[in-house]
């Protein structure tokens, strides 16, 4: 069941006034919004974000070609969340603030996630404000930009990960897609996993891939063509010299 609604959006050219019972984030992946709330009033781009309480009267206007991340967040939801406290906190008063390049970077990846793949707008939703959360209350004058580098291993939960590759294995798998999971940079997540798991992303994809597969070569009847693109392989001549090289056994003796 989904708890938020989020949404890539392109704000026209058209001034819009109006509250609403669910507090609401605005990220700009490029262009700009004039938006304004009770008198305060700024542009929303992709340097700049907003923080809208529930039930605040405000008004904006965008320039029509721009790339903006909306998120509206039930107010009745954030208890039974287990950071739903500090969510919360994050809309104690009407607020914009400054987005570093970090949290930039995260925002596009996520945008692209989301047009990827509707279906997980809460996960995304909830590794946005993750983010957000670390950055805003966390981050020191001397961390400014820098989305909560501190602990950052302990945010790479092997078992979600997988979980997900387990879904995904025979799609093609990009280091940013995996990165965004995390709700981290493309670079910070490449080597915080390679310190956890002793190797790069890709290569641990690639066991994963060949661990799967050879559960199907040895336990089904599917034909290795089928395997290997079940599994992500182009086609079966490299799907045949990758699994010999990792298992020291080509996947038709091995069946």
């Amino acid at each position: 069941m989904a708890f938020f609604e989020l949404h890539s959006r392109n704000l026209a050219q058209e001034q819009v006034a109006h509250t609403h019972d669910f507090h609401q984030l605005i990220l700009a992946t490029c262009g700009v919004t004039e938006l304004s709330m009770e008198g305060q009033g700024e542009r929303v781009t992709a340097r700049r974000g907003c923080l809208i309480p529930s039930s605040r009267h405000h008004e904006y206007q965008g320039d029509g070609s721009n790339r903006t991340l909306v998120l509206d967040i039930p107010v009745a939801h954030l208890a039974s969340l287990e950071k739903g406290g500090e969510i919360e906190r994050l809309f104690d008063k009407p607020r914009f603030f400054s987005v570093p390049p970090a949290l930039n970077q995260l925002t596009h990846a996520l945008a692209n996630q989301l047009e990827q793949c509707p279906a997980l707008q809460n996960e995304i939703a909830i590794l946005l404000l993750r983010a957000l959360t670390m950055y805003l209350h966390d981050a020191t004058p001397a961390a400014a930009g820098q989305l909560g580098q501190h602990c950052i291993s302990e945010r790479l939960d092997l078992a979600r990960l997988d979980a997900w590759l387990d879904q995904h294995l025979a799609d093609e798998i990009r280091v940013e897609q995996l990165a965004a999971l995390c709700a981290l940079s493309p670079g910070h997540f490449h080597s915080c996993f390679r310190e956890l798991t002793g190797v790069t992303p890709l290569a641990y994809v690639q066991r994963r891939r060949l661990e799967h597969a050879r559960t199907l070569v040895r336990h089904s009847a599917l034909s290795l063509g089928h395997v290997a693109m079940l599994v992500g392989f182009r086609d079966q001549g490299s799907f045949s010299r990758a699994y010999r090289r990792y298992f020291e056994i080509s996947p038709s003796s091995d069946r």
